[in-house]
């Protein structure tokens, strides 16, 4: 289950979370001045991002972690790469879960975009999307 402060037709994001997790996630959609905030604070990172995410640090029985997505990348994202903006929270989310399973990029040799990209596949999103994520 997810939980959603924001008021948003989310339930393509409860099935991607049933299907890659048994744990609720928490979910927090922001815009852009707010995303930016959140990065600095967290990360010490002064600007704004798409997707963040944050595993439970404390043991929690049924909480995998808090995906924060700022809905202004989304929009300017779906429009940049044609696709809906269901589409593009849909990519965000799913590497954003990869993140709370351990999962990270940034040291990896690979395993996460496979991942995503099986993920992607998946849930038939559009495979323009899997050409943007080898690419970053």
């Amino acid at each position: 289950m997810i939980f959603c402060e924001e008021e948003m037709e989310i339930s393509f994001l409860e099935k991607i979370a049933k299907k890659m997790s048994d744990k609720n996630i928490e979910l927090v959609l922001v815009d852009e001045k707010t995303m930016h905030e959140i990065n600095f604070n967290q990360r010490g990172i002064d600007k704004t991002t798409d997707v963040l995410s944050f595993p439970l640090v404390q043991n929690c029985e049924n909480l995998l972690g808090s995906i924060v997505i700022n809905l202004d990348e989304v929009s300017k994202k779906a429009i940049e790469y044609k696709h809906s903006n269901e589409e593009e929270i849909s990519l965000l989310f799913i590497h954003a879960m990869l993140h709370l399973q351990g999962y990270d990029h940034e040291i990896d040799q690979g395993q996460m975009r496979q991942k995503e990209q099986e993920w992607i596949e998946y849930f038939k999103l559009p495979k323009s999307l899997i050409v943007r994520v080898q690419g970053e």
